[in-house]
């Protein structure tokens, strides 16, 4: 809890003190110098004139400009002593409203009760960019709880399938209802699967997410990269009856991490055969520009419209929940192939011309 000393004043307040401060200096300042300064140039400017200094004339006149030139100079520094205190009250009032306003937006974020403020500042341009940050910070700030309650929920909902499996069916055999054979073993294997391979998806997508992936980077032919994620993907190409292979031939060399660049390609190839009905077709292509080489997978199934196209690489977006939960996904795939690629300074982006067109994931990788 933040604590306030009661005697202490607000921003405002001590502004004024400064200004007022500086302006009675700088009154005292020129009182002295006037004091100094004055007399002696007027006492000079008489001698010049071939006055005598001790007559009562040049008497008079000294003690005429003496109480004329400090009866002038009290006024005019009271006259702007008043003006400036004025304009520091009117330029301090307006920081401290600007900064009280700051000082609540940042409570109620503070709380969790304000983070789609829409903090507007009017105190300069150093206070509008102050305000856009501010507001910069609570967008993020509203888009990290939203992913906070999705991943809990989706995470809730993906331990909630398995878990229940095994408790079912181990609760069936405990019973006597079940029995422990070679059928309920492989029930149990495949739930116990699912949770290891959940812990596996987040342990890896947190570890992309906070920059932790570590690359063993080597020279890598993108012919032989994709050769070997069609080889271990194919048995479940054929048993969806889902067409797999390459339209390239001429090969590609670049720097690149091979085991996890192959991690990037088989999660690639699991998302499209996930989303290709039987009959249709998957490819694997790629291509070298002078600085970069780009590696696509490209599916003829589904498709995807173009508000999803830009969030199916968030951790647990699925563009259809209820359907990709039947398919067996757990919406961390896209999330851990864009980690990898950002970590070989790199950078994935999906295409499709919408629904029941196919898409494109393609996978952008400099050369060195």
């Amino acid at each position: 809890m933040r604590r306030r000393t009661p005697w202490r004043a607000n921003l405002a307040t001590r502004l004024v003190v400064g200004f007022a401060i500086v302006i009675a200096l700088g009154g005292l300042t020129a009182f002295l110098v006037a004091e100094a300064v004055g007399p002696s140039t007027f006492d000079a400017h008489l001698a010049r004139a071939g006055l005598s200094p001790t007559s009562a004339a040049v008497v008079h006149a000294r003690e005429a400009f003496a109480a004329a030139s400090g009866r002038s100079l009290l006024l005019g520094l009271a006259a702007a002593a008043v003006a400036s205190l004025a304009v520091s009250v009117f330029v301090a009032r307006r920081i401290g409203r600007s900064l009280k306003v700051l000082s609540e937006a940042a409570s109620r974020v503070a709380r969790g009760e304000g983070v789609a403020v829409d903090l507007a500042l009017n105190g300069g341009q150093e206070f509008d960019d102050l305000a856009e940050d501010f507001n910069r910070m609570a967008r993020q700030l509203a888009q990290a709880e939203e992913t906070r309650r999705r991943l809990t929920s989706d995470v809730a909902h993906e331990l909630r399938t398995p878990v229940a499996t095994l408790s079912a069916y181990l609760e069936g055999v405990e019973d006597g209802v079940r029995p422990l054979d070679a059928s309920t073993l492989q029930v149990l294997q495949a739930a116990t699967t699912r949770l290891a391979r959940l812990a596996s998806d987040l342990a890896e997508v947190m570890s992309a997410d906070d920059g932790s992936t570590h690359l063993r980077p080597q020279d890598v032919s993108a012919r032989a990269l994709a050769e070997a994620a069609i080889a271990a993907a194919a048995p479940a190409f054929d048993a969806k009856s889902v067409g797999l292979g390459r339209e390239t031939d001429r090969d590609v060399r670049f720097r690149g991490d091979p085991e996890r660049l192959g991690q990037v390609l088989g999660n690639l190839l699991e998302n499209a055969l996930r989303h290709t009905q039987p009959g249709g077709a998957v490819t694997i292509s790629w291509n070298r520009s002078l600085q970069s080489v780009s590696i696509s997978v490209i599916d003829t199934g589904e498709g995807i419209d173009d508000e999803h196209l830009v969030r199916v690489f968030d951790r647990f977006y699925r563009v259809d929940s209820a359907r990709d939960r039947v398919h067996g996904g757990s919406g961390i795939g896209l999330a851990i192939v864009r980690g990898i690629v950002q970590a070989h300074g790199g950078r994935v982006e999906a295409t499709s011309a919408g629904r029941g067109h196919g898409a494109t994931f393609t996978v952008t990788l400099p050369l060195r």
